[in-house]
């Protein structure tokens, strides 16, 4: 079983690797991650302008790399020739460590292969990649180990009653927050997971009580992002089964 949707697992998922002190998203930073002892790692996708699923959060490149202008405007080789460890500082912009040492934006392709085994959180970050995303997973007999996320409804669509893992879109956590409200628990939820906010947009998510429902329905709940040790011990300590973290060594040793 994939450890990301076992109702009785208590993860620690790396998010964007070791992020606190590798740039995120990068193959350091997910190796340094997995280094250090995290269950699983947590990264973003989008697709570049030919059509290649590519490791990175925003939509520009400009705090990130040493580019600029947008992801999807630019060929992977392009991409690929970009600094991805160049904004990376610890001391306020002192000192970049990472500059200069050849570290790029890995293909999605790259990342799996890198860390064959590795459970995945994969959040798509726009709908426009999700159909390279569904192509690298197959291609690569990933499909057992990754959950795919979106807040996009629509970017989950191609992936639903497909055999793929998918958690709940933003429109799906919606709806179960005004579940949340109503007394009792649901018996099914159309999720196989759940990758959830302590808030969102300043709104508190009633975290434990999600968790619950979940756990009602025999699904895993995993929190984001939680750098801090006695809130991930009050979380596991509940029916969350993962804490994404940009400090997996911190929340190991908790």
């Amino acid at each position: 079983m994939n450890p990301l949707l076992d109702p009785a697992a208590k993860l620690v998922i790396a998010h964007r690797g070791n992020s606190a002190f590798c740039p995120e998203n990068t193959l350091a930073s997910f190796g340094r991650g997995m280094t250090l002892g995290a269950d699983a790692l947590e990264f973003d996708v989008r697709v570049s302008r030919d059509g290649h699923a590519v490791v990175i959060h925003d939509a520009t490149l400009e705090r990130t790399t040493d580019g600029s202008g947008r992801v999807d405007a630019c060929a992977l080789a392009e991409l690929q020739r970009l600094d991805a460890g160049y904004h990376f500082t610890r001391d306020a912009g002192r000192t970049f460590p990472f500059r200069g040492q050849g570290i790029t934006i890995p293909t999605l392709e790259q990342a799996l292969a890198t860390f064959p085994g590795v459970p995945v959180i994969l959040e798509i970050k726009t709908r426009n990649a999700s159909a390279a995303v569904k192509r690298v997973l197959t291609a690569a007999g990933a499909m057992g180990r990754v959950l795919v996320a979106s807040f996009d409804d629509s970017a989950l669509a191609p992936f639903r009653g497909t055999g793929f893992t998918h958690s709940a879109s933003r429109r799906e956590l919606v709806k179960l927050y005004a579940r949340a409200l109503l007394p009792g628990m649901p018996s099914r939820l159309p999720f196989m997971a759940l990758a959830i906010p302590p808030s969102f947009w300043g709104i508190p998510i009633p975290v434990q009580r999600f968790a619950r429902m979940a756990r009602h329905s025999g699904l895993a709940t995993h929190v984001w992002t939680v750098d801090d040790p006695a809130r991930a011990r009050e979380y596991l300590a509940g029916a969350v089964n993962g804490i994404i973290t940009n400090d997996p060594e911190t929340i190991i040793a908790r």
